[in-house]
């Protein structure tokens, strides 16, 4: 049996299956953004860290 679980994505506040732990401002704060506002915390960002998946569909 599975766990289905939810979380909004910081970037546009939608459920997603999958997210991404990232930092993406000098304050290191961790958020999760989904695939597509990935690209909008990512590129050309110095400050950009990738932390993990999180996945809601959970073993």
């Amino acid at each position: 049996m599975r766990a289905t679980r939810t979380k909004l994505c910081a970037g546009c506040q939608q459920a997603a299956p999958v997210l991404f732990r990232v930092q993406y401002d000098a304050s290191q704060a961790w958020i999760f953004v989904c695939p597509a506002c990935l690209p909008t915390v990512k590129e050309n960002n110095p400050h950009y860290a990738y932390g993990g998946t999180w996945k809601a569909s959970k073993k």
